[in-house]
């Protein structure tokens, strides 16, 4: 259930126009959220990633519960992808300081995944209440 949770926040942070559009006094957050924004990408890609790694290491849960692997799956690729996208400077600025050739396969791959971030971002909000609905009808033993 966590995982649904953080996803759907983070999508909310990833998409501001739609949050902006139903809600306009939520600027006001988002702006407040701003400065955080890099750390925030950072931790959910960090978070995305560990998620994929889990679910790689339960490949057998796909005998036992496949529809909860593959949303766990999913998920975190796109709580990875997401973060990614949030947390592309700091991460640049962090680990890839003094690379120039890794600088620029990142911003190479940012630069492709970028116009789909507001779809991505939706995709998230989706996926993340999924994942806590079957969270619920799909216990894990």
């Amino acid at each position: 259930m966590i995982y649904g949770i953080t996803l759907v926040l983070l999508s909310i942070i990833a998409v501001p126009s739609l949050v902006l559009s139903k809600k306009p006094n939520a600027k006001e957050l988002l702006e407040k959220i701003e400065p955080y924004q890099g750390w925030i990408g950072l931790v959910f890609c960090f978070w995305g990633v560990w998620g994929i790694v889990t679910s790689i290491l339960n490949i057998g849960w796909l005998t036992s519960a496949p529809i909860w692997w593959i949303t766990l799956l999913a998920g975190s690729i796109v709580e990875a992808t997401l973060g990614f996208m949030l947390g592309f400077g700091l991460m640049n600025k962090l680990f890839l300081g003094k690379n120039e050739k890794a600088k620029e396969k990142a911003a190479e791959i940012r630069s492709k995944i970028a116009p789909k971030q507001g779809k991505l971002g939706i995709l998230g909000i989706i996926v993340g209440v999924w994942m806590i609905v079957a969270s619920f009808l799909f216990t894990i033993a």
